[in-house]
């Protein structure tokens, strides 16, 4: 059994280490009752997700006593020691043993003590170039070509949970995404920690621009996005080229945080509103059709009702897509955790929800500037549950609802974008020339995902065996 808790990057490692075990001849089963090892993926980005974790510890305990219980993931990497203090765990393996997880299974027993192994993270110089291509689903790849983190933010403790920034080798991504076309995808997302660190680390130097470019002209994959790019990373360069480009889908999320300078300086971060102000404008006059995702955390320690405001009020103005929010929690180990002037939780509740709901009508009024136009959809392999149509997105992040035949999905088919109601737009098949630029996919739920924050559900698969279950 694999539980995931966190961020596509947690999700992607849960999917290697899926592959890693399928390999050496584990299975995968569905019934809690039935597994012989439960891996709990941890995450540690918050206060929250700590107690998430523990939460979901006991939780695998409790369904499966007999069960070996690994933990692995970010908050075992840097609480090592609580979560062996839950009775019941048998390993703590922090992020530096994910590679190692089938030999770990391979080897597992019950213990009157945990084993620990964490804490090595600061020492990895390189990525694990065994990982797969793939983290989940049948439509589109993710593909992790960066990972760790070397900034501080002070809400912030992944760079101690990941370790510094490292990539994978341009050879690797383009013979990775090679491999992905043959197997059918049509769109990849390129995901990472802090993804414009991209290839700084390498010998030679490279970028993410660099790496794009090569791209472009080199791959034959249809579509190409990226995950969460810092404001301050996203530049001239790489603008003009996304404006250029045939495959990179104009969809930008951008980790704004606050719309307060204050605050902004408070977090540490690179950057001012009047900065964020400025990129915002530069991406609408390159790409007018781009969908622009925002992260802000809410009740940040010291955010008066005047920060506050003056956060909403620059979200509000701004021609941007969706909002990603987060209720501030303290993470222990930050400095911000230490700050003065907290803000108490009911009004952190309260600002999140003001910022949801001004998020939901930015998302409504994107999809609205897009009826009556024609895209090009890629075609989910799974019909919506609702309604029973097919759906598939946009390259500019809309998702649309059609009618169409089984034999349409995973692939991308012309659709007029007709109506957008109740969180959800609708089209009909179209025929003749495209409005189009590049971009990824939105959710239909009313908050949306995260690339940073998100509760995982990572989808079921049976094998033979050692049983492991998945969920």
């Amino acid at each position: 059994m694999l539980l995931t808790l966190g961020c596509k990057i947690n999700q992607y490692d849960t999917n290697a280490m899926v592959s890693a075990l399928h390999r050496r001849g584990h299975g995968i089963v569905t019934d809690p009752a039935e597994a012989d090892v439960i891996v709990v993926n941890t995450c540690t980005v918050t206060g929250r997700t700590d107690y998430k974790g523990r939460q979901l510890v006991r939780k695998a305990i409790h369904r499966n006593p007999r069960a070996v219980i690994m933990v692995t993931g970010c908050y075992a990497e840097v609480q090592a020691d609580r979560i062996a203090g839950i009775p019941g765990v048998d390993y703590v393996l922090g992020n530096t043993e994910k590679r190692a997880i089938a030999e770990w299974v391979s080897g597992a027993k019950k213990r009157e003590r945990p084993e620990v192994r964490s804490g090595g993270i600061s020492t990895v110089q390189e990525m694990d170039t065994e990982s797969p291509e793939v983290h989940s689903g049948t439509t589109r790849a993710f593909l992790k070509i960066q990972d760790g983190c070397n900034h501080a933010c002070s809400y912030c403790i992944i760079p101690r949970a990941r370790g510094r920034s490292r990539s994978l080798p341009p050879r690797l991504v383009k013979e990775k995404i090679e491999r992905l076309g043959e197997a059918g995808f049509r769109e990849v997302v390129l995901c990472g920690i802090h993804l414009g660190l991209y290839g700084r680390d390498l010998r030679p130097e490279t970028s993410l621009l660099g790496l794009l470019e090569d791209l472009e002209y080199e791959s034959g994959m249809p579509r190409i996005r990226i995950s969460s790019i810092e404001p301050n990373e996203l530049s001239e360069g790489l603008l003009d080229l996304f404006a250029e480009s045939r495959s990179l889908c104009p969809h930008f999320h951008l980790p704004m945080q606050s719309g307060d300078a204050g605050i902004l300086k408070a977090m540490n971060r690179p950057y001012g509103p009047g900065d964020f102000v400025s990129l915002v404008r530069r991406i609408r006059d390159r790409l007018d059709d781009a969908a622009i995702g925002v992260d802000v955390i809410a009740g940040f320690p010291g955010e008066g009702e005047k920060a506050f405001g003056n956060t909403l009020d620059l979200l509000q103005a701004l021609p941007v897509s969706y909002f990603h929010v987060f209720p501030y929690s303290p993470r222990p180990g930050t400095a911000a955790a230490r700050l003065p002037d907290p803000v108490q939780p009911e009004q952190i509740r309260k600002r999140a929800a003001v910022l949801r709901r001004a998020g939901m009508k930015k998302r409504a009024g994107f999809y609205r500037e897009h009826l009556r136009e024609v895209r090009e959809v890629l075609v989910e392999t799974k019909r919506d549950r609702k309604t029973g149509l097919l759906r598939g997105v946009t390259r500019n992040y809309i998702p649309v609802l059609f009618e169409g035949p089984d034999s349409l999905q995973r692939s991308l088919v012309q659709v007029r974008i007709r109506t957008a109601e109740g969180g959800a737009v609708f089209g009909d098949r179209a025929e003749g020339p495209l409005r189009e630029g590049a971009g990824e996919a939105a959710s239909l739920d009313k908050e949306g995902g995260s690339d940073t924050i998100e509760d995982c559900v990572v989808e079921q698969e049976k094998g033979p065996e050692k049983r492991l279950m998945r969920e």
